[in-house]
This record gives structure tokens, C-alpha cells and sequence, in this order.
């Protein structure tokens, strides 16, 4: 069994093993970290040797620190990367390179059909009709998206929405509300298969499938990083918001991960905060007293016009795993917009937690 796992803003790790009775055998750490001393990686070995398949990925940690010889220094590397890389070889997980993924980046759309096609292309990754899917959103419309469960009546403003000309729309994914304009957000979803995910819990799968956009933002020369549960942040301040839903294929089979995250490119503060709600105990949360201080946009730390942004993500991605330029089908749209009119456009959606 195979497994690799890559550390956030760290080294990868790739780990070969057996499985016999019931336990591990022949583990195999290796990868490009750096380890000091060299026994050390003899130490995680035999640490893993003999463990039962069914140790969670705290477990296996656990059973690594206590081998380790006394002053052990790992650079890019941690117990926990190493448990995780197992847990992934247990399931069989893959690898992003492991498949062909397609890009979508069309014309603005409304805030609805958005909605809608996050639904329809992870089901359709999700039953093998299309291949793991990079979209880039434009918008054609200013929106608050609220998470599946928030409180419409908590969370917004209807008379500041109303003034602001601000449609209001709810995902299928959990998360917070986000204010989104066309020129000040960069939007993308990831539809990928549930096996890129495999052995991973459900926070490190926020940092797994957000890495590839770290490492473009480092490119930028914007040095940004996870911070859980579902943020990006820099030094200047948070930059983006993640969030999550996960479908189940045909048949109650594999399913696919919806993967999506709304970047602040700019943002008009004041607007925002007659939209939304932002509360005293969410901002006491993240640290700071004010809600303009919570989001540093993009635009001010790269210089870069938005395209280029967004060019530059796209060229990042396409740089680590192959990317081919594709499009949604015309039986994928006919699909979407039916369920913006029965669902997502829909009163009863929208404020289906009051």
C-alpha cells in the first residue's frame, strides 16, 4: 500500500506498507524532509511496525513521538504527517496527479446558478461523468452567500440588502456568510473525487485541497497559510474562506467533495457591514475588534489586477497537476438552471433556517 500526504506549508511525505493479521508491516517513511538525527527515521519505522490497521491517525502520532531518540528535529515534516500519510495508504487514498483535471472558467453568471452548478458538477464527478473539476466564478450580480444551516434573519441585513441592490442566496456547503462583488471577489470551486481525500479528517481536508492556492499566493510573493477551520490567512490579515460539502456517489458508493472558497480581492468594508450582521462574539473569535480589520484584500498585497490574479492561480495549478480548458455541458446547464427555479431561486431555500 501506497499513501502520500503533503504537510501544510511543509514537505511531502510518502509512506509504503503491508498490512498482515491485522497489523502493519514493512513500513516505509520516506520523502523530501529533513530529519535530524538519521536514526530517527529508523525510530518512525519501527514505531509503525506492528501497529493495528484500525489506529487512528492520533494514535499513530502518538506511537512515533514515544520512538523518537531524545533532541529528534524534523524540518517540513510532523508526526502527525507522517500518521496522516498511513491513514491515506489504509484507504487506498489518491493523489492529485492521478487524474485529468478539466478547467471551467466562463462568462458571469448569477449569484443562483452558482449555487446550482456547485450541485451539479460534484454530483456528476461523483456518479464518473466528468473528470475532477477546477471552476473559477464570475459573477454578473453583488451577493451574500449564507451557509446551508445559518439564520437568514441573523446573519443579514434585508434593509441594507435591499438598498445595496444585494441579492441574498444560501449553499449547499455549512460555513458563514460571504459578501461578494464582481470586481472584488475572486471565486473557485474544486469537485473532486472522495478518494482524493481518503484518511484524512475533515479539517485536514480544508488544508489538503487549499494548498495548491498557498503555493500560489507564495508565488505571488504573498506568504499565506491554513488556518483552521476553513481560512486562509497572511500576515496582513484573513483573505479567504473555504467551505464544504460532501455528496454520495450512485447507489450509496463513493461520492465526491465539493471544495469551495471565496477570495477578497477588494472589498467595499463599509457596504459590507450594512449587509451583514457581523456580531461582537465573531469578531472576539478571530482576534480583533473590527470587522474591516478581519479581511485584507488581495489586491493590496499582490498589486495585480484581478485577471491576473486569477490567471496566475490558474497557471499555479495547471503548473502542479495538468489542467485542460473545458466547459459545462449543455445537459449540466439545462440541469443547473431547473434547480434554480425549484430550488435556489426559491423563498423556501433561502430561508429555510429563518
Amino acid at each position: 500500500m501506497h499513501g502520500e500526504y503533503k504537510v501544510p506549508g511543509g514537505k511531502l511525505v510518502v509512506v509504503d506498507l503491508d498490512v498482515a493479521g491485522g497489523v502493519l508491516r514493512h513500513a516505509r517513511v520516506a520523502g523530501d524532509f529533513f530529519l535530524e538525527p538519521d536514526e530517527a527515521l529508523d525510530a518512525v519505522n519501527h514505531a509503525l511496525n506492528g501497529a493495528s490497521a484500525d489506529t487512528d491517525a492520533a494514535g499513530l502520532a502518538a506511537r512515533i513521538d514515544a520512538a523518537l531518540p531524545e533532541g529528534t528535529v524534523m524540518y517540513g515534516l510532523t508526526s502527525e504527517g507522517i500518521a496522516i500519510a498511513v491513514r491515506r495508504a489504509l484507504a487506498h487514498a489518491t493523489d492529485w496527479t492521478d487524474y485529468d483535471w478539466q478547467l471551467i472558467h466562463e462568462g458571469p453568471q448569477s449569484p443562483t446558478l452558482h449555487m446550482a452548478l456547485d450541485e451539479v458538477l460534484t454530483g456528476e464527478v461523483a456518479a464518473c461523468h466528468r473528470p475532477p473539476t477546477l471552476r473559477v466564478w464570475e459573477w454578473a450580480a453583488p451577493a451574500v452567500i449564507i451557509g446551508s444551516f445559518q439564520s437568514l434573519r441573523n446573519e443579514v441585513d434585508p434593509a441594507g440588502a435591499e438598498r445595496h441592490g444585494i441579492e441574498v442566496v444560501r449553499r449547499i456547503s455549512g460555513g458563514g456568510a460571504m459578501f461578494v462583488e464582481p470586481g472584488n471577489t475572486i471565486t473557485y470551486s474544486l469537485s473532486v473525487p472522495e478518494a482524493l481525500v481518503q484518511g484524512l479528517s475533515f479539517q485536514d481536508s480544508y488544508a489538503y485541497l487549499d494548498d495548491w492556492v498557498l503555493g500560489a499566493l507564495g508565488d505571488m510573493g504573498i506568504k499565506a497559510w491554513y488556518q483552521p477551520l476553513n481560512d486562509i490567512a497572511t500576515e496582513a490579515g484573513k483573505v479567504a474562506g473555504a467551505a464544504q460539502k460532501r455528496m454520495v456517489g450512485p447507489g450509496g458508493g463513493p461520492g465526491a467533495v465539493l471544495h469551495h472558497v471565496t477570495m477578497a480581492y477588494d472589498i467595499d468594508a463599509d457596504k459590507m457591514l450594512e449587509v451583514l450582521r457581523i456580531g461582537r462574539e465573531k469578531l472576539s473569535d478571530k482576534g480583533t475588534r473590527s470587522a474591516k480589520k478581519r479581511v485584507d484584500p488581495l489586491r493590496r498585497q499582490t498589486g495585480l489586477a484581478r485577471e491576473a490574479v486569477i490567471e496566475q492561480m490558474i497557471d499555479s495549478f495547471r503548473g502542479r497537476y495538468g489542467l485542460t480548458d473545458g466547459k459545462v455541458t449543455p445537459q449540466e446547464l439545462a440541469r443547473a438552471e431547473e434547480l434554480v427555479r425549484t430550488k435556489f431561486g426559491s423563498p423556501e431555500w433561502t430561508s429555510r433556517v429563518p
